[in-house]
């Protein structure tokens, strides 16, 4: 079984502590998103597996073994760390050829990377007329171009239009139903809900979170009702007496907090109050992370100061 495995992984630079006593592993046969404010720890963390940085103490290994010691690393482990590291000069045919070889990979490889990540049209044209989501999808088919059981993947979606942010997201859910160990950074949230089966949240380099993306949304949000009724008045006064905390919404919906729908609903049909509308209201996974990285965030914005109101003389 081949995955990536941290143990009490601790990076400092100087004074900093980028990494601190990080514990995890990262399953094969799912998406695990990789989620964190920026300076949480999570490129150097990536770099500390792939044998970029030497850990200050603790262990990072691939399927038992440093990557550092991997016969054939490409075979192995596939990264997307920087998508601006090809050689602008160079063809994307020619960039991805040149590992092949070094690599002792399929000539055919190349062809079917190319293929795969939509890039075939373009395999002859210089690396420097690509854009920024042509140099993403290239540093994706490096990525695959071993054909590698672990992929590590830094913000993929970065630079990606909206048919490719699709293709990256199916791309990812295929790769993990053929069992393989996929670990994706991004600060994009709604993506990584729509990708991610795993989350390894970290917070100025310590393990926040290390749980299933749903256990992680209901365990740092809480429930919400949204209903609507013909008899809003007598609703809202059964509500209130029943201990609910109740509010009217802009388009006419009562929301009731700390509910769920089947409460909301039994209370409503043993009063005989008719109920038009009723939805239980689910964070998002942006609301839960929020809530839990608040506090952890290195760099964060001040709240805006409230504008001054000028006196009359």
């Amino acid at each position: 079984m081949t995955s990536i495995d941290v143990k009490d992984l601790t990076k400092e630079y100087g004074s900093t502590r980028a990494v601190d006593r990080l514990t995890c592993t990262v399953e094969p046969g799912r998406v695990t998103g990789f989620l964190g404010p920026n300076g949480a720890g999570k490129s150097t963390t990536m770099r500390l597996v792939l044998g970029l940085d030497r850990p200050t103490s603790g262990t990072a290994t691939v399927g038992g073994h440093p990557y550092t010691a991997l016969r054939e690393p490409l075979r192995t482990v596939g990264a997307l760390l920087d998508a601006q590291a090809a050689h602008d000069s160079r063809t994307a045919r020619d960039h991805l050829r040149l590992l092949a070889v070094s690599n002792r990979l399929p000539a055919r490889r190349v062809d079917e990377v190319l293929q795969e990540t939509g890039l075939a049209a373009v395999a002859r044209r210089r690396i420097r007329t690509f854009s920024l989501g042509m140099r993403q999808r290239l540093g994706i088919a490096t990525a695959l171009l071993g054909d590698p059981p672990v992929l590590l993947l830094d913000e993929p979606a970065n630079g990606l239009d909206p048919e490719g942010i699709v293709w990256i997201r199916h791309l990812l859910r295929r790769l993990a139903r053929e069992g393989r160990t996929v670990l994706v950074s991004s600060h994009l949230m709604n993506e990584t809900a729509a990708f991610a089966d795993h989350l390894v949240v970290l917070g100025r380099g310590r393990l926040l979170a290390d749980t299933p993306t749903q256990d992680f949304i209901e365990q740092h949000s809480h429930p919400r009702v949204r209903v609507r009724t013909s008899d809003p008045t007598r609703l809202r006064a059964t509500l209130l007496a029943k201990g609910y905390t109740v509010a009217e919404d802009d388009d006419g919906r009562w929301v009731v907090e700390d509910a769920r729908a089947e409460q909301i609903g039994a209370v409503a049909a043993r009063e005989g109050i008719p109920v038009l509308e009723l939805t239980d209201e689910r964070a998002s996974l942006e609301q839960a992370y929020l809530a839990l990285t608040t506090d952890e965030a290195e760099f964060a914005a001040a709240a805006p100061a409230s504008p001054t109101i000028p006196q009359e003389a």
